[in-house]
Formats: structure tokens, sequence, C-alpha cells
């Protein structure tokens, strides 16, 4: 999996007008925990660079240095935005190791031209990503599925993936993507129907 270097300012705990002042200078109010940790690591982080992990589809192993010399490697845990604006108020991170699984979410595409696609169908992709569990030299940049045999109203699911050193943490039977009968298709089956029965 790709590494993306976040540059960080340590600072120490704040009230709402502290917290608030770094808002107004674009910074983010960050937090860190996790493998390695004895006490949490709080920092700030620009806006601007942060959306480089926030505002893309895919994921990273984060590489967090701090203005103190320390240095960090982390993945994002939990990301705070405003209810309205388009802005992350706060970032939680969590400290990983290479010799420890890491719960990750991984972007999923798909290829191939479904066969029920061929027949009218229409597919729909309902998930564009999956948690997943491997150790960090294990983790793919994304997960591909191959969709050609998928049929009218045939699915793939989580469980379906299967890849080596890697275990899927998403529940099984979560729909990744799926092939559906349309309603046009619903009515010429329906009319054939009335025709064999006549």
């Amino acid at each position: 999996m790709k590494h993306f270097e976040l540059n960080g300012k340590v600072r120490e705990v704040g009230n709402k007008a502290v917290i608030k002042a770094f808002r107004r200078q674009g910074l983010v109010p960050c937090n860190l925990y996790g493998e390695g940790i004895k006490e949490n690591v709080l920092f700030t982080v620009s806006a601007k660079d942060l959306k480089g992990i926030t505002h893309t589809p895919a994921s990273y192993i984060i590489d967090i240095v701090l203005d103190n010399g320390q240095k960090y490697t982390a993945v994002g845990h939990e990301f705070q935005f405003h209810p309205i604006e388009d802005i992350c108020l706060h970032a939680d991170f969590l400290s990983v190791s290479e010799e420890k699984p890491i719960v990750i979410s991984v972007p999923v595409k798909v290829s191939g031209h479904p066969v029920g696609v061929q027949k009218g169908g229409k597919f729909v992709q309902t998930a564009r990503e999956i948690k997943v569990s491997a150790l960090m030299k294990d983790l793919p940049d994304e997960i591909t599925l191959d969709t050609t045999k998928l049929d009218i109203n045939m699915r793939l699911v989580a469980g379906d993936v299967k890849i080596d050193n890697l275990q899927v943490v998403t529940p099984k039977n979560s729909i990744i993507c799926v092939v559906k009968a349309t309603r046009q298709m619903a009515s010429q089956t329906a009319a054939a129907e009335e025709e064999t029965a006549e």
C-alpha cells in the first residue's frame, strides 16, 4: 500500500478557544494513539495537506512527521467533519507497526462486462471499499473484482473476496455489486408469462 507523508506541529491540550484559533489558521487538531504509544500525541496539520487523505478514494499508510523530530506510522481512524461545510474539524490517527495486522478500508474496483448486463440488466456497485486486515507488506492499494460471470439478480459480496494473507473484516454478506433486472425486463417477463398462460 502507498505511503502518504503528513507534516504536523506538536500542540498542548487546549480549550475550545484554542481549538477555534487553530481552525481559523487553517489547521486541524489531531490525535495519535495506538501501537507503541503510552500517551496520546497531540498535533495540528494543515487542512489543505489533510485533504490529500480525506478527499480521495485511495487508502494510505500515513507517515506522520512532527516538528519535534518524532516520526510515526499510522492509519486514519476517524475524521470529524463540519455538518454543513466540507471542512475536517478533527482527525484521529492510529499508530501501527509492520509486525502486527492492520485493519484498513481498501478501495474496490470492478472489471469485466457482466453477462446479465448484456441481457439488459442494470449493474449497480453499492460498495466502493471494504475493510480488511493484513500485515503492512501485504496490504493492496486496491482490490479488483471480475464481474464478467454476473447474471441477472446475481451479486458479489465481501465474502467473495479471496486474497492470500488478507482477511476481510467487512461482514461477509455485505453486497459489493449486483446486476438487477430492469422494469422493462420485468414487464417483458410478465407479458411472456401471460402469453404462456393463454
